[in-house]
C-alpha cells in the first residue's frame, strides 16, 4: 500500500470519529455546507462511479464473452440500492424499535464502510488521482456520518462512531491481506456504488427548501472541471 491510500484511511477513520465537529452550527451555514456537499457527491457519480461501473461491465463482458450479458454489474448496483433502501424503510415506517433501527442501521453502514474502505485501497488507484477520489469519499463519509449523529445521537457518541470507524479498519486490513479476484472486486464495487448513489440523492443531496442552490452549483462545477481535467492531463480512467 503506497502512501495515499495509508493516509486516506487514517483520515476517513477520524472523519467517522469526528465527524459532527465539523458540521457548522447556524442553520445558514448548514445549508451551504451540505448543498456544496451535496454538490461534489453529485459530480462525484457522474464523473467517476458510472464511467467506471461501465468500463467494469466492459471487462467483464471482455472475459466471460458468452456468460455475459450487458447488465450484471448494473444488477448488482440495484442490489445495493434495494438493500439500503429497505433500510430505510425499516427505520423510517417504525417496522422495527429504536434500538432496533440504530443496530440495523449500524451494521449496515458498518459493512458498507468496510467494502467502501476496501475498494478505496485495494484499487489500482495512487497518488493524486486516488487523493482527488478520496476527497469525494471523505465527504461521502462525513455525510453519512452526520446523518446518523443526527438520528440517533447518544447511542451513536456512545457506541456507533467506533462501529463505523471499525469498519473502515476493517476494510483497510482485509486490502492488506487479501487478493480478491477482479471478477469479486467489480461485484463489490458495483454493490457499493448502488448504495452510494442511493445515498447521494436521497440523503446527501439537501431538499430544494433547504438548498443553497450557489453553493450547489459551485461545487458541481468545481469538482467536474478539476476531474475533467485531471483526467485529460494524466489519462486517467
Amino acid at each position: 500500500m503506497t502512501f495515499v491510500p495509508f493516509l486516506l484511511g487514517i483520515v476517513f477513520i477520524f472523519i467517522h470519529l469526528t465527524a459532527n465537529y465539523f458540521i457548522p452550527a447556524g442553520r445558514i451555514q448548514q445549508i451551504k455546507w451540505f448543498s456544496f456537499s451535496g454538490g461534489l457527491a453529485t459530480s462525484y457519480v457522474f464523473i467517476y462511479l458510472l464511467p467506471t461501473l461501465h468500463t467494469e461491465q466492459q471487462n467483464i463482458e471482455t472475459r466471460f464473452l458468452n456468460l455475459a450479458m450487458d447488465s450484471e454489474i448494473y444488477i448488482i448496483g440495484l442490489l445495493g440500492v434495494v438493500m439500503l433502501m429497505a433500510v430505510q424503510i425499516s427505520i423510517h415506517q417504525n417496522y422495527v424499535s429504536d434500538e432496533s433501527s440504530f443496530w440495523l442501521t449500524i451494521g449496515f453502514y458498518a459493512v458498507y464502510n468496510a467494502l467502501v474502505s476496501f475498494t478505496i485501497l485495494s484499487s489500482e488507484v495512487y497518488g493524486l488521482q486516488a487523493l482527488f477520489y478520496g476527497f469525494a469519499i471523505g465527504l461521502h463519509f462525513l455525510a453519512v456520518a452526520h446523518d446518523m449523529w443526527r438520528e440517533f445521537r447518544e447511542p451513536y457518541e456512545r457506541y456507533g462512531r467506533y462501529i463505523l470507524a471499525a469498519g473502515i479498519l476493517v476494510g483497510w486490513i482485509l486490502a492488506l491481506t487479501t487478493d480478491l479476484s477482479a471478477l469479486t472486486k467489480s461485484i463489490i464495487f458495483a454493490f457499493v456504488s448502488g448504495a452510494m448513489i442511493y445515498n447521494v440523492f436521497i440523503n446527501e443531496i439537501p431538499k430544494e427548501k433547504d438548498t443553497h442552490f450557489p453553493s450547489f452549483l459551485i461545487a458541481v462545477v468545481f469538482y467536474s472541471m478539476i476531474a475533467i481535467s485531471l483526467k485529460l492531463f494524466f489519462e486517467w480512467y
